[in-house]
């Protein structure tokens, strides 16, 4: 069964467009209704209709009308072409959007932990988490994932209570002049060891990303006050 054909005011109030933005289609070249009444009101049919998705389609990707006129008049252009390519764009949209949600979910947690949080803390907390999908795999995110929650959040405020006793007794040593093999320098290895198989589980996918993050990124170190001294001190005592 065809569909009856739609007025201007009729096709606007279906599609969210103005009734301005279809007179200025026409204008253009770029989307003309199939046919006029005698009284000359304008009368969009189902292929107009499809035409005008399609439009909507390559605005959404970018395309400038001249651009979006091209493509439609091409010949052999087929409307799956558009569809599919909105779809990719889509996609692509939505996994960003699951990014963010992630990263929010974090900052949420960080808030619940806490009492006050400040602007700062929020944005270290935006970019330790933008670092942290770029080291690891959606699969080690979701490992570590499930190791945060199964820890819960008193043991994570432990742990890094730790990390920062480890990094102030690893300073000592190596302002004292101790050699990083000595023994009181291996026993702080040990507490790194049992922290960090605490954290990645003793899985090497995950202990390799982490020491790959921590070589690369200068801020994740910055964080813990380790600076590039302290940073090769401990590189020879964990060697």
């Amino acid at each position: 069964m065809r569909s009856a054909p739609l007025k201007v005011g009729d096709l606007a109030k279906q599609t969210g467009l103005s009734v301005r933005t279809l007179h200025y289609y026409e204008e253009v070249g770029l989307l003309s209704p199939s046919h006029r009444t005698a009284s000359g009101h304008r009368m969009y049919s189902a292929g107009d209709v499809a035409r005008l998705q399609q439009i909507k389609s390559l605005r959404e990707l970018g395309f400038s009308l001249e651009q979006i006129t091209a493509c439609l008049d091409r010949p052999g252009f087929s409307p799956l072409e558009t569809i599919e390519l909105h779809l990719a764009r889509l996609r692509e949209q939505i996994a960003l959007e699951q990014k963010l949600c992630t990263r929010l979910e974090g900052l949420a947690s960080v808030l619940r932990a806490g009492e006050d949080v400040s602007v700062e803390q929020l944005l270290q907390t935006i970019e330790v988490m933008t670092m942290i999908e770029k080291y690891y795999t959606p699969e080690q995110l979701a490992e570590l994932k499930q190791r945060a929650e199964a820890i819960g959040p008193e043991k994570m405020r432990e742990a890094e209570s730790a990390w920062k006793q480890i990094y102030d007794d690893m300073r000592a040593e190596m302002q004292k002049g101790s050699d990083p093999k000595s023994e009181p320098v291996q026993q702080i290895v040990k507490r790194m060891r049992e922290l960090i198989d605490a954290f990645t589980g003793k899985n090497p996918g995950i202990e390799s990303s982490l020491n790959r993050m921590y070589k690369e990124e200068p801020s994740m170190r910055n964080q813990h006050g380790m600076d590039p001294a302290l940073h090769e001190f401990i590189g020879k005592a964990m060697s």
